[in-house]
């Protein structure tokens, strides 16, 4: 891996787009820490430390926003409205036939993502408004009306910037911007987390025998998560002779590389976003507080067997949702017939789109299952220990998949360059 970096830092339009994606994220952090005007963060801070009703919702909101929600900063609300707008249109666009005629269309993409943007600061705004009305009136110095509406603003220009910075990463720099910034958002959290572990190891409140517990979780974790998205089914490809004027064309052999999880960790990011939304609506309503704490969070039973089976369903869920928009079986297959490809076996056209079709629903369960059982069960074994480490399952789960991902598409680059990489 050091060895395919130290590669592409030798490309100029390589080096470039790392040093850019690099920057971006310094800036991510840096805003990060930027307060939002108006605000006592002392009556904040004195919530998440009193252990009250809520407090597990407040230190949920916080792994999510990489410390930015704790802090109460400008982008406190994080880039999870981002991904929530892009569930939304992506679902809509399943149920409403005009809606998909319209994405599909040449200008289809340009359109979503246009879409998405407009929803977003919806969402946001939504969101803010929840926060300064809400859970954190007390909070606010100043309960006028010019006040509430500047936090809200600042909150909601926060998420808007995010969604911006995301999409120039995915544009001028290496990897997806949106997964780079939750990404960055978790690691930033490590330090934190680790030092409060050995404070209380120090103060015997947590034993050796749960560090070294967890770090097997965290070893399997990255093990598995590595496992999965290499894991491929290759599925032989003969094309037929033809013979053009004088030359003949075609008789090789080839494969399909069917991956088995080509979702990638998308489906842990939108479940965890989607989980997200009975904390948020408790935000709204106070009264909800209580109830959304005990059946929706992993800090209460039964709330953590609830999250746990609903988390499941969601990946299984999602997985299969973002495999169907990569990968079309009856597209595929019409493309290997125009071009004279065939399966050993299979006849071209609707006999082999529904063969790729069952091998692909094969090995998308088995991804999917495995994903969900790697986010899972850390979860439920750190929910009975006392290990004051907020990264479970699912955040170790999203920072390996990102950033094997991103090696990937370095990788890419690196190939077109006709250099040697490190995954083969």
């Amino acid at each position: 891996m050091f060895e395919t970096l130290k590669n592409a830092w030798k490309i100029p339009d390589l080096r470039k787009r790392i040093i850019f994606t690099f920057l971006m994220l310094v800036v991510y952090r840096l805003g990060a820490v930027v307060p939002v005007p108006g605000i006592n963060r002392e009556v904040i801070k004195a919530m998440f430390e009193s252990g009250s009703t809520g407090a597990g919702l407040l230190d949920f909101f916080d792994l999510m926003s990489g410390g930015a929600f704790k802090d109460f900063t400008i982008f406190a609300l994080n880039i999870y409205p981002y991904i929530t707008s892009s569930i939304i249109l992506q679902l809509l666009a399943i149920a409403i036939p005009k809606l998909e005629e319209i994405f599909k269309r040449e200008d289809g993409k340009k359109k979503m993502a246009q879409w998405t943007r407009y929803v977003t600061v919806i969402l946001a705004l939504i969101q803010a408004t929840a926060y300064s009305v809400g859970f954190f009136n007390s909070a606010i110095i100043q309960k006028d009306f010019i006040s509430i509406a500047t936090v809200v603003i600042v909150l909601t220009a926060g998420t808007a910037f995010l969604m911006w910075l995301g999409e120039l990463i995915t544009d001028k720099g290496i990897g997806n911007g949106i997964s780079l910034i939750i990404f960055t958002g978790i690691v930033s959290r490590y330090p934190r987390d680790v030092g409060s572990t050995i404070k209380l190891m120090m103060a015997g409140t947590v034993n050796i025998i749960e560090v070294v517990l967890f770090l097997i979780f965290a070893f399997i974790i990255v093990v598995g998560v590595i496992a999965i998205q290499q894991g491929e089914r290759r599925i032989p490809v003969q094309y037929a002779k033809r013979v053009v004027g004088r030359k003949m064309y075609g008789g090789q052999s080839t494969h399909i590389p069917m991956k088995v999880l080509m979702a990638g960790v998308m489906p842990v990011i939108f479940s965890s976003t989607l989980l997200a939304i009975p904390q948020t609506l408790a935000f709204f309503f106070p009264n909800m507080t209580t109830g959304v704490q005990k059946y929706f969070s992993v800090a209460q039973s039964p709330g953590v067997y609830i999250y746990t089976i609903l988390n499941i369903l969601l990946i299984i869920f999602f997985t299969y949702f973002y495999t169907a928009v990569q990968f079309n079986p009856f597209e595929y297959s019409n493309t290997l017939k125009e071009n004279g490809g065939f399966i050993p076996g299979i006849r071209p056209g609707r006999p082999t789109a529904e063969y790729l079709t069952k091998v692909l629903n094969r090995i998308t369960i088995a991804g999917a299952l495995a994903l969900a059982l790697i986010a899972t069960v850390p979860t439920l074994v750190f929910s009975f220990t006392n290990l004051q480490i907020n990264f479970g399952g699912t955040s170790l789960l999203i920072v390996t998949g990102v950033a094997l991902e991103t090696m990937k598409q370095i990788e890419a680059q690196m190939l077109m360059r006709h250099y040697k990489g490190f995954l083969k």
